[in-house]
């Protein structure tokens, strides 16, 4: 558990520390999923079973940086946004992390094996998800930045380009989401109706990882609108 003095030294830091902390965590989790997904293809066993391992613990690592920072967070802060706000962006970050241990517990408890044809897609698609994931970091990493002019002027442009590239790499996500759907329905006959139904979960779970990334993003963009 993070102790009240690291949270107050976080805030005495910045108060957006404590946030670009937690998704430091979120990030690092996000990252396992394709280690996981590289293990998994690779029919590593021993490797799965470290993925698995680290996401569990990178997980909890950011749910002690979110209790510590929802219990201590001032009702006031003296800044342009309002608490509010950072307890959702904090909110959105965290279900990264959530999502990853959602597919994290999926291969935990169910042995599942890439169906023909879908290995390379599937790899491109996973990365493509964790780069969404890495952007929102970048993004959450120039709030202080952002502070220092107010959340006014030239310095938001920046930050307002990077949101538009996740939202781009977001875009791409959702295509590489909806070819790996089709090609998994086109084998329908081929493996078993159960195989296909968490196969597509897997997949809905991995593209929400860069889904609740542009929901961050997008969050940002009504501030500094």
């Amino acid at each position: 558990m993070v102790s009240k003095s690291t949270i107050a030294n976080l805030f005495a830091r910045s108060p957006f520390h404590a946030l670009q902390t937690h998704m430091n965590h979120v990030r690092q989790c996000a990252e396992q999923v394709t280690v996981l997904f590289d293990a998994l293809i690779a029919s590593d066993n021993k490797g799965q079973a470290a993925a698995i391992e680290q996401i569990f613990a990178l997980e909890e690592q950011a749910d002690a940086v979110k209790y510590d920072l929802r219990a201590h967070l001032p009702n006031s802060l003296f800044m342009p946004v309002d608490r509010g706000d950072l307890l959702k962006i904090l909110d959105l970050q965290d279900q990264i992390a959530d999502r990853a241990q959602d597919i994290a517990g999926l291969l935990d408890v169910r042995a599942f094996d890439v169906p023909a044809g879908l290995d390379e897609p599937l790899a491109a698609f996973v990365r493509r998800c964790i780069d969404a994931c890495v952007m929102c970091e970048k993004i959450i990493n120039e709030l202080d930045e952002l502070l220092s002019v107010g959340f006014k002027g030239p310095g938001t442009e920046k930050v307002s380009e990077m949101i538009a590239e996740l939202n781009k790499i977001e875009s791409d996500t959702d295509s590489m989401g909806m070819d790996m759907t089709r090609r998994l329905f086109a084998m329908e006959g081929q493996i078993s109706d159960i195989s296909l139904m968490l196969w597509s979960r897997l997949f809905r779970d991995i593209g929400s990882l860069a889904d609740n990334a542009e929901k961050v993003g997008n969050r940002l963009r009504l501030l500094i609108a």
